[in-house]
C-alpha cells in the first residue's frame, strides 16, 4: 500500500500488540474497515458527509452572540496570553532521565511551540479545536535529511481529512473471533467529502490521497456518538437549545410587530345592496378616505401611496340594514408584550449547555473579588472543565514532540511510552480564584501547624506533621531540607536562634579576684 508521507517503524524485535476479541476504543472517531477474502469496502458517503455537515453547523453556531461570548470566556481561561506569563511549559519532574536528556526535550519543545507559533496563534488554535471537535496538522520533514526533524506543521481543514482503520478478524481454535488492527491511515480530499465520492471500490480506496498515520497529528475532543464512528464537538449539546432560542425569539418579534400597534375598525352601512355591490361600495369608501403618506428615500419626496390593506392597517367591515349604522371603533394592541420569561428560560438552558457559569454570561452580574469560600460551585466546576480541556488539547504537543525526538534519535519508538506517561504540561494561570484557593489552604495549614507546636515530639513526630499537615511528599521534604542547609551555609543561623529571648537575662560573669 503506497502512502504519502513517512512512517515510523518499530524494530524487528519489538513486541507486537496481541489480538483481542474486544474492538479497539475509537475515541478519535476513525472509520473501521473490515477486511475479507474479496477485499474491503470503504463507505465515505454517509458517515463523512454527516460529520462534515456537523462541522459546518458548529461553525455557524459561533455567529450567535451567546455562543461567541461563551467561547471567548473558555478560550481566555484556557490560553493565557498576558504579558510576562508563559502560555505553556513542559514539566519533566516525573521523568526518570538524566538532566542532559531533559534539557534536550525542553529545547525540542520550544521548537514545537515555534513551529505552531503558539505564542501568537494559541488563542485561534484552541478555539478552532474546541469548535470543530478535531484539529489535524500535517507534519512535513525533509526525506533526504530526516534527522533534521520537523520542518513545518501545516493546518488541515477538518472537513477534508478522515482517519481510517483496517481490522482483520480471525477465528481461534475455540471458534472465538479475535480482532487485529491491520493498518491505519488517513484519506485527504481537497474538495471535501460533502458530495458522493466517485471511485469507491472493493480495494478499500476512495478518491483522495492516502496519508501515513505518522505524518498527521489528529487531536480530537474525545466525544463521539454511541457507535464511535463520529466525533462530536463540545458545542454539540448546545445545538437544540440554540435552535429553540432562535425560534422563540423570531416568533416573539413577529408577534410584537403584528400586535403592538392600535388599529381602527370601520363598520360601513351597506343597506340592502347585493353582496357584489356591497363589496364594491366598501372598496370605494376605503379608497376615498384612505390616503397613505409615504416617504421616498431615493428621491426625498413625500407622496400619497394607496395600496391594499395589510395586517398592520385598519379593518373595514360591512354592516347590513337593520343593525347599527356606520361606526368607527378601536382595536387595542397586544397586552403583556414586555414579558419574556420564556425567552430567559431558554437562554439559561443555552448557557448551561455551554459549560460556562451563568454569572459570567449575564451582563447585569458584576465581578467581585473575595474569599475562596464565597466562590460558587459553578466556578469550581468550570475550573475543572478547563483542566480537562487542557489535558486533552495537549495531545498536539505530545504527538509533535514524539515525532521530533524519534526523528532526531533522542528516543526510540519502543522507549516513547515511558516518556509520554511522565511528560506533563503547565499552562499559564490567570484565574484569581485558583490563586486565592491555594493561599487560603496554605494559611490553614500554617495555622494548624501552630496549634500542634506543643504536641510535636510528644504525640506527633516531625515527619508525620510534614506529611499529613503540610502535605509534603518525600521529594518535597528532601528538597526543602537541602535548601535549608544551603541557606544556613550562606546566611548563617536564623535570627530568632541567634538573639536571646526578652525573658532570658544573660548571666553575669564573676570578676576575678585581685592578685
Amino acid at each position: 500500500m503506497d502512502l504519502f508521507g513517512f512512517e515510523i517503524k518499530r524494530a524487528n524485535n519489538a513486541v507486537k500488540p496481541l489480538p483481542s476479541f474486544v474492538a479497539d476504543d475509537r475515541i478519535d472517531g476513525s472509520m473501521v474497515v473490515e477486511g475479507g477474502i474479496q477485499g474491503s469496502y470503504l463507505d465515505l458517503d454517509g458517515v463523512v458527509r454527516n460529520e462534515t455537515e456537523l462541522v459546518n453547523q458548529y461553525r455557524e453556531m459561533t455567529l450567535a452572540q451567546e455562543i461567541d461570548q461563551a467561547l471567548d470566556d473558555i478560550v481566555n481561561e484556557a490560553i493565557v496570553g498576558e504579558a510576562g506569563v508563559k502560555v505553556v511549559e513542559i514539566n519533566l519532574e516525573n521523568l526518570k532521565q538524566p538532566d542532559r536528556v531533559k534539557n534536550i526535550i525542553r529545547d525540542e519543545f520550544q521548537t514545537i511551540l515555534e513551529l505552531y507559533d503558539f505564542k501568537h496563534n494559541g488563542y485561534d488554535i484552541f478555539r478552532r479545536w474546541y469548535v470543530d471537535g478535531r484539529l489535524p496538522y500535517h507534519i512535513t520533514v525533509d526525506p533526504k535529511d530526516t534527522k533534521a526533524g520537523i520542518k513545518e506543521l501545516r493546518y488541515i481543514d477538518s472537513r477534508k481529512i478522515r482517519k481510517v482503520r483496517e481490522i482483520k478478524k480471525n477465528k481461534t481454535e475455540n471458534n472465538v473471533i479475535v480482532q487485529e488492527i491491520k493498518s491505519e491511515y488517513y484519506i485527504y480530499n481537497e474538495a471535501g467529502f460533502i458530495k458522493t465520492i466517485p471511485g469507491i471500490g472493493r480495494s478499500g480506496t476512495a478518491s483522495g490521497i492516502k496519508i501515513a498515520k505518522d505524518s498527521i497529528i489528529y487531536c480530537t475532543s474525545g466525544l463521539t456518538n454511541p457507535d464511535g464512528d463520529q466525533t462530536y464537538s463540545y458545542l454539540h449539546k448546545a445545538i437544540k437549545p440554540l435552535n429553540q432560542l432562535k425560534s422563540l425569539e423570531d416568533s416573539l418579534v413577529i408577534y410584537r410587530i403584528s400586535r403592538a400597534p392600535e388599529r381602527r375598525i370601520f363598520y360601513i352601512d351597506v343597506g340592502n345592496l347585493p353582496k357584489i355591490k356591497a363589496e364594491q361600495y366598501l372598496r370605494d369608501i376605503m379608497t376615498r378616505f384612505k390616503n397613505k403618506v409615504v416617504y421616498d428615500s431615493k428621491t426625498g419626496q413625500i407622496r400619497d401611496d394607496r395600496k391594499h390593506m395589510t395586517m398592520l392597517e385598519d379593518f373595514w367591515l360591512p354592516r347590513r340594514e337593520g343593525s347599527r349604522g356606520t361606526e368607527i371603533s378601536t382595536l387595542a394592541g397586544g397586552q403583556n408584550l414586555g414579558q419574556i420569561e420564556d425567552v430567559v428560560y431558554f437562554q439559561q438552558n443555552l448557557f448551561k449547555s455551554l459549560n460556562v457559569p451563568i454569572t459570567r454570561l449575564l451582563p447585569e452580574t458584576q465581578f467581585s473579588v473575595g474569599r475562596s469560600a464565597e466562590i460558587s460551585r459553578d466556578e469550581i466546576k468550570f475550573s475543572k472543565f478547563i483542566d480537562r480541556l487542557r489535558s486533552r488539547f495537549s495531545f498536539i504537543f505530545t504527538e509533535a514532540l514524539k515525532v521530533q525526538l524519534i526523528l532526531k534519535g533522542t528516543v526510540t519508538l519502543e522507549e516513547w511510552p515511558e516518556f509520554a506517561t511522565a511528560i506533563t504540561y503547565d499552562y499559564g494561570q490567570d484565574n484569581y480564584f485558583a490563586e486565592l484557593k491555594e493561599t487560603e489552604i496554605l494559611r490553614d495549614r500554617i495555622s494548624m501547624l501552630r496549634d500542634l507546636d506543643d504536641a510535636v515530639g510528644k504525640y506527633y513526630s516531625i515527619s508525620w506533621v510534614r506529611k499529613n499537615v503540610l502535605r509534603q511528599s518525600e521529594e518535597d521534604i528532601q528538597d526543602i531540607d537541602r535548601e535549608i542547609e544551603e541557606d544556613k551555609k550562606k546566611y548563617g543561623e536564623p535570627m530568632e536562634q541567634q538573639t536571646p529571648q526578652p525573658d532570658q537575662q544573660p548571666t553575669a560573669q564573676p570578676s576575678e579576684p585581685p592578685k
